[in-house]
């Protein structure tokens, strides 16, 4: 009589739940991201109705992506920095499962360029090296939820902080509102112009307004380069030709500290920055560093190997490898972006040095690959598969 009691008094709670669900739940599509894995009705119920307090964002709002879209891995974004606090209960497992953390991780930043004591030890294969970091601006909301007014104060402000940058960092500011062709033809041909139409940012909001408020930065050099109001309120690179990581580095860490200071000395705001996640940025997977430190490099005795066995070592090494196009720019001969694989819970001085010691290990491993490793020309075999550089 009790189990038939408890079982009918569970399933007359399961329905009455399930009809709730029903109502108010959102079919998340992309079955495989961490949203659905993570998104629990208790979390859902408990945060659906909140708005947070500068944007006036709501947790549909961050996780839109996946829920409106079948292919996402992370599928949320911050709206601003209240998100990552009032909606803790679903980031807070979502970041630490990303990155592969535990809960009890800690994160340091640090710039300091001279801590970084390896280089580039043969130069010769590497075309161009580049590496980028994400900030934003407290009290304005992350580019999904950033209102229009915020957007445009946000740009006023970056036009005076960089108005203030002095020698190899001074240069010019070109507004994405009211662009002639001439300089837009130049900013595509430098390879600096972003553009519209990417489907995640548009429907997580981030191409509202387009082009208010967005513009480029970029110094006489043009090594130096700030995007303004993409999917980061700033993305800041420094970048090269040829292979001097440290130089990069050591210009991207004094142009980032000269902009911090001339928005504090000018406006009195500091970047946004949690005391676990380090810098905040829109996505969760840039949290921490929010860098990505590349080299474009020639690595023909990978590709005699096979690209399978490339993308596993720099796993072993702690690199991500891409064609030179980008994420999903196709194949590109021998060509291949090799950068750092992680982002929170390391500091910048590390990243730059893992990747360093990383591309330094895969050259010397091409001159051997290249000198010893046979080419197989039945390139669908299961020889192909299955015959490792080991």
């Amino acid at each position: 009589v009790e189990l038939v009691t408890k079982m009918i008094s569970g399933v007359n709670a399961l329905i009455r739940e399930d009809k709730q669900l029903q109502a108010t739940f959102p079919l998340v599509r992309s079955e495989h991201s961490l949203v659905k894995k993570h998104l629990s009705p208790t979390i859902w119920n408990k945060l659906k109705d909140h708005k947070t307090a500068t944007t006036g964002s709501t947790l549909m709002d961050c996780i839109v992506c996946a829920v409106e879209l079948d292919n996402q891995h992370v599928g949320i974004y911050g709206a601003d920095e209240d998100s990552y606090r009032d909606f803790a209960p679903l980031f807070d497992p979502l970041i630490l499962d990303y990155h592969g953390l535990s809960s009890s991780f800690s994160h340091t930043s640090d710039m300091d360029s001279s801590k970084v004591k390896v280089k580039i030890e043969d130069e010769g294969p590497i075309v161009s090296t580049r590496i980028r970091v994400g900030r934003n601006i407290e009290g304005f909301g992350l580019s999904p939820g950033i209102t229009k007014q915020q957007r445009i104060d946000l740009e006023k402000m970056m036009e005076k902080a960089f108005g203030t940058l002095e020698g190899p960092l001074a240069g010019k500011y070109f507004p994405l509102l009211g662009m002639d062709s001439a300089t837009k033809q130049q900013l595509i041909d430098d390879h600096f112009l972003f553009m519209e139409g990417d489907k995640n940012l548009q429907l997580a909001g981030m191409e509202r307004d387009w082009p208010e408020g967005r513009g480029i930065f970029h110094n006489a050099a043009k090594e130096f380069l700030v995007w303004v109001n993409e999917e980061d309120q700033l993305r800041i690179i420094s970048m090269q030709k040829g292979g001097n990581v440290n130089e990069v580095f050591e210009r991207l860490a004094k142009g980032i500290a000269a902009i911090e200071k001339s928005v504090a000395s000018s406006a009195g705001k500091k970047f946004q920055l949690h005391p676990k996640y380090g810098y905040l940025h829109s996505c969760p997977s840039n949290l921490g560093t929010g860098m990505r430190a590349s080299v474009h490099v020639h690595l023909p005795g990978w590709v005699k190997a096979g690209r399978n066995f490339l993308k596993a070592r720099c796993e072993q090494l702690g690199l991500q490898p891409r064609g030179s196009r980008g994420e999903s720019g196709g194949d590109t001969g021998d060509l291949f972006d090799i950068s750092n694989k992680h982002r929170l819970g390391y500091s910048e001085v590390e990243l730059v040095t893992k990747m360093i010691e990383g591309v330094n290990a895969l050259i010397k491993e091409d001159k051997e690959l290249q000198a010893s490793f046979p080419v197989v020309k039945s390139e669908a075999s299961l020889v192909k598969k299955h015959l490792s550089p080991e």
